[in-house]
C-alpha cells in the first residue's frame, strides 16, 4: 500500500501485478497507467519493485529471451555457437556481443564456453596457390628477411629513391635496387631486366642503364627461388642480363617460398 507522503498513483498490489504480466519496465509503468516512460519514472518502478523484492528475471527488454533462459543456457552449452542456437537467436557479431554483454551483467560464468575448432588437414591450413605474377611484389620481403637474418640493419626509403633498401653492412650502408623475373623465356634462360626507365610521361619509353654510382647492390630474385646479389658496378651500362650466367653471385634459394606447381 502507499505510504503518507508517497504520491504514486499506483499500490504495491498493482505493482506486484504488472510485474508479474509484463516483460519490460517501460511496459510495467504503461500497465500501472503511466503515461510518461521516462527514466526518472522507470527509477521510481525499479526502486519499489526491489523494495517488495519483486523477480524481473523474465524481462526482456526488446530482447526475445529472458535472463533465467540466457542463464540456462549458458549453464548447458559448450560454446556460445550452442548457447545462440539454445537462444534461438541468430549469431551475428552484434547479437553475439550483446548476449555476451548480457552474460556479464549477470556474473554469470562463461569460462566453459570455447568456439570449436575444426581440425585442419596437413596441407590444407592455408592452400591458396603461388601467383608468379606477384614475385615482383613478394621481392622486397625476401630481401629484408635475407639481410635482416643475417644481421644487417635493413631501412626503407621514406620518399621515392633510386634504391629500393638501405642496408647496414660491414661495409658500411648499401643502396640496394631489387630486380626480379618470374618465368624464365621460351629458351628457358631467366631474362632479368636491371635497367630503369627514364623520368618520362611515356611508358613506352625504352630503359636506361642505373648510374653505377647511385647503387652499391642489384638483389635479385627469379622464379625458380634464386637469389643473387650483385654489385652495381658488375652491371654497370647493362639494362638486361641472363641470370644464368651469374652463377658467382647466387647467394641463396627461397624456392620453398616463390615456387608453384607448372600449369599441366
Amino acid at each position: 500500500m502507499a505510504t503518507i507522503g508517497d504520491r504514486r498513483s499506483w499500490s504495491d498490489a498493482q505493482l506486484r501485478k504488472a510485474v508479474e504480466d509484463n516483460r519490460s519496465w517501460r511496459a510495467v509503468a504503461r500497465a500501472l497507467g503511466l503515461k510518461g516512460t521516462s527514466a526518472g519514472v522507470i527509477r521510481t518502478i525499479k526502486r519499489h519493485a526491489l523494495r517488495l523484492e519483486l523477480d524481473a528475471g523474465h524481462f526482456t527488454g526488446q530482447r526475445r529471451w529472458t535472463d533465467g533462459e540466457l542463464r540456462q543456457a549458458v549453464q548447458g552449452s559448450t560454446c556460445w555457437s550452442e548457447v545462440f542456437v539454445s537462444l534461438g537467436v541468430s549469431d551475428n557479431g552484434s547479437e553475439r556481443v550483446r548476449i555476451k554483454g548480457h552474460a556479464v551483467r549477470l556474473g554469470l560464468d562463461c569460462s566453459h564456453l570455447k568456439t570449436p575448432h575444426k581440425l585442419a588437414q596437413p596441407g590444407h591450413v592455408f592452400d591458396q596457390p603461388v601467383r608468379p605474377e606477384m614475385l615482383s611484389a613478394a621481392a622486397p620481403g625476401i630481401a629484408m628477411a635475407w639481410f635482416a637474418i643475417r644481421g644487417c640493419a635493413v631501412a626503407l626509403p621514406v620518399e621515392p629513391q633510386i634504391y629500393d633498401l638501405l642496408v647496414t653492412t660491414a661495409d658500411g650502408v648499401q643502396r640496394v635496387q631489387i630486380k626480379t623475373s618470374a618465368r624464365p623465356d621460351s629458351s628457358g634462360r631467366w631474362q632479368v631486366g636491371v635497367g630503369r626507365r627514364p623520368y618520362s610521361l611515356d611508358k613506352s619509353a625504352g630503359k636506361m642503364p642505373y648510374d653505377p654510382e647511385s647503387l652499391d647492390l642489384f638483389f635479385i630474385v627469379l622464379g625458380n627461388g634464386s637469389i643473387y646479389l650483385i654489385p652495381s658496378s658488375v652491371l654497370a651500362g647493362r639494362v638486361q642480363i641472363d641470370g644464368d650466367s651469374y652463377q658467382p653471385y647466387r647467394v641463396g634459394d627461397a624456392s620453398g617460398v616463390v615456387s608453384w606447381e607448372a600449369p599441366a
